[in-house]
């Protein structure tokens, strides 16, 4: 019997969702059989798959040891040196500063480094994140970003901070600014332009139309132009909505293509100056205030910026 005491960053979660973490290698249909042949319960008594699990509950499972001791998989993060730049920093969250070319997340080039596993490196090396005393938790992203750009990433360090940083994110309560380098001069030096955007998940790509259709989503971005040099312009951009590529196809799609942007422009040129990603950035953060008391609270109406000296393709506006 293996029994199981449920801690802060796991309290809430439902039954089921929170053992299928504890035990990957157990087949759900197994796990609802066990709970509902009572070989699971929760402080000893019979449960219900739908259970929300609270602080200091125990879970008694009498399970297969294939299940309760799987084989260990080296753990990434703890070969890596947890080498961020952070832009700000605290017991709840961490604001990253993730560079070009570096993934946020395991995706399709599984086993490479990512930005979330230097970041539970850079934890375990403080000491504020060890697998070992966690069930199901682990630091997580609340963001994410094209590999090829750069920009805020946020990570949450606990449950709690995860949950409210989703709930902002979702309730449009952070104000995320971008600046981009793009070719060409737009014919006026703000605008809010609205199209429609189709993402091809197979091809990778989204395509941006001007009238609705099947399966085109409504977009909304807004500019500014800060600076014109050598054909080529330097904007802050406000995504009134955030689609994937939104930006980047988007501006291509009103004729004003990224610098160094391959898959929505040609990058030929730009590639011989040494632009090997898009020109965009994330570069500013606001947290707005939703009216409600939580653990974050103390953020809201906070700005946080990265160094300006990051952005590399600003030495074109110079």
């Amino acid at each position: 019997m293996t029994e199981l005491t449920v801690g802060k960053n796991d309290a809430g979660k439902r039954l089921d969702a929170f053992l299928l973490k504890v035990f990957p290698t157990m087949p759900g249909s197994l796990l609802y059989k066990y709970i509902r042949t009572k070989k699971i319960k929760v402080n000893r008594k019979r449960t219900e798959l739908n259970y929300r699990l609270a602080e200091g509950d125990t879970l008694q499972c009498f399970i297969s040891e294939e299940f309760t001791n799987p084989p260990k998989k080296e753990e990434l993060f703890k070969t890596l040196s947890g080498n961020i730049e952070i832009v700000y920093e605290d017991e709840n969250i961490i604001l990253a500063d993730k560079k070009p070319g570096l993934l946020a997340h395991s995706g399709e080039d599984e086993g490479l480094p990512t930005l979330i596993d230097e970041i539970k490196a850079y934890l375990y090396k403080k000491g504020e994140y060890n697998p070992e005393n966690e069930l199901s938790f682990a630091p997580a992203l609340c963001n994410r970003i094209d590999r090829n750009t750069g920009g805020i990433v946020i990570a949450a360090k606990n449950a709690e901070a995860l949950r409210i940083m989703n709930d902002k994110i979702k309730n449009r309560n952070l104000e995320k600014r971008y600046l981009c380098a793009v070719h060409g001069r737009p014919s006026k030096e703000h605008a809010t332009l609205t199209a429609y955007l189709f993402k091809d998940s197979a091809k990778g790509q989204a395509f941006v139309y001007d009238t609705p259709g099947k399966g085109r989503m409504k977009i909304v971005t807004e500019y500014t132009v800060k600076k014109h040099k050598d054909g080529l312009s330097l904007l802050e951009v406000n995504l009134i909505t955030g689609k994937t590529h939104q930006i980047r196809a988007h501006m291509a799609h009103v004729g004003y293509p990224l610098l160094g942007e391959g898959k929505y422009g040609t990058n030929k040129d730009d590639r011989k100056k040494g632009y090997k990603h898009q020109a965009l950035y994330s570069y500013k953060l606001k947290f707005l205030s939703d009216g409600e008391k939580n653990a974050l609270s103390y953020l809201d109406g906070r700005e946080f910026t990265v160094k300006k000296e990051n952005i590399y393709f600003l030495e074109s506006f110079k």
